[in-house]
């Protein structure tokens, strides 16, 4: 057992290692599962590869989520305000959970379906006269925002401004400018809720504020500060992610692209073998040691050290998905772990696979030429070892 370990700098790596961070993580995993780093965030942290081993540490309690766990050494401060169910463990985590997870079962989900082709109805007559377009500007980002503001009830959101903060706060490696999105974002979010208190309607966030479950159980200003953005910001982010990597696949893969316009059917599956394959998440939020950990032979200190899980490497793992790196529609994707394991899974799982099934399919139908409009070489990524998607993905047809 060890834990000294060589500090792999993959900040070093830069935009190569942004763009296809893929080849690195399998380098990595060839050696071992569990290796020290310092991220392009430019903290330390340990990051633990390959999919039986990330499946695992998914579900360990030893990893905590709450920030009162982390060492101060680190220097990192949380970006989310208030408490949230990725903020927190058993058993706040499980109170935080019932409260909302009515609104997201398959079947509540399911009831959305109309709504959702509706607005990507909307959004398409807006895009296809033109020809071309960003997908990320005209669909990905519109749809998934739309939908949960909807869900919330608050329709006037500015969503431009909320997604340049959101997407700062996320996957900016410049520390300060984290911060101060996170700062703005949390001040809008508080005259949001307070604007609610005083006009609440028939959505989830009004029934948040003002409904109690069958225990009185209710939440706090701070909690519910934290539900607002965890909704808001996991609410659009991971499926304007999974629309865009998904369009992305399939356009660089012209025969997966032909046998799904020929068999629709192959929809559910394509999905999730876009999850797999390029999910929107490259690893989870945070986690802290609370007591020691060996994993592979290595033994990961207590005391608050970061830990990071690849998922994007989990799921390109070969022990588990033979030939990881051919994107196959007909695969059996199974037991990828692109929303998460354990607790943590996501939540909104069911929504963003119904918006991501209605948005590209409908977006085959109505563009049956469609192409991309850049090498994919020559996209930009977005920054930071949270989120996985383009910036921008310039679409013609």
């Amino acid at each position: 057992m060890t834990t000294e370990a060589a500090v792999v700098d993959l900040a070093a790596l830069g935009e190569d290692f942004t763009r296809d961070p893929y080849p690195v993580y399998a380098g990595l995993r060839a050696r071992g599962p569990v290796h020290r780093i310092r991220m392009p965030e430019g903290y330390a942290a340990w990051l633990i590869v390959g999919h039986e081993a990330g499946r695992a540490a998914l579900a360990d309690p030893r990893l905590s989520k709450e920030w009162r766990n982390v060492s101060p050494e680190l220097g990192i401060r949380q970006i989310a305000s208030g408490v949230t169910m990725l903020s927190s463990d058993a058993p706040m985590h499980t109170r935080l959970r019932k409260l909302v997870a009515r609104e997201f079962t398959m079947r509540r989900v399911e009831q959305l379906a109309p709504r959702v082709q509706e607005i990507t109805d909307r959004l398409l007559d807006e895009m296809v006269p033109a020809g071309r377009a960003n997908l990320v500007d005209a669909l990905s980002f519109p749809l998934p925002m739309a939908v949960i503001c909807e869900l919330l009830g608050v329709p006037f959101l500015d969503r431009d401004t909320f997604r340049s903060w959101s997407n700062t706060a996320l996957a900016a490696t410049d520390r300060e400018a984290r911060m101060d999105a996170s700062a703005k974002m949390t001040q809008y979010l508080a005259q949001l809720l307070a604007d609610k208190r005083e006009q609440p309607g028939d959505d989830l966030m009004s029934a948040l504020i003002h409904t109690a479950d069958e225990d009185g159980d209710r939440l706090s200003r701070e909690e519910l500060l934290g539900m607002a953005w965890l909704l808001l910001v996991a609410g659009h982010e991971t499926t304007v992610n999974l629309i865009s990597n998904g369009v992305l696949a399939l356009l660089a893969h012209p025969a997966q692209l032909a046998a799904l316009r020929a068999d629709f059917s192959l929809l559910d599956g394509a999905v999730e073998e876009m999850l797999r394959y390029e999910g929107p998440l490259e690893t989870p939020t945070y986690r802290f040691t609370t007591e020691p950990l060996e994993i592979g032979g290595t033994t990961i200190p207590g005391g608050g050290e970061l830990v990071l899980i690849a998922l994007a490497d989990a799921d390109r793992d070969p022990v588990r998905f033979p030939d990881p790196d051919r994107f196959d529609i007909r695969r059996d994707s199974r037991g990828h772990l692109a929303f998460g394991h354990g607790i943590h899974y996501c939540l909104g799982a069911p929504l963003a696979r119904l918006e991501a099934r209605i948005a590209i399919r409908s977006l085959l139908e109505r563009c049956p030429d469609l192409a991309l409009e850049a090498h994919p070489a020559a996209l930009t990524w977005r920054t930071g070892m949270l989120i996985r998607g383009p910036e921008s993905l310039p679409v013609t047809w």
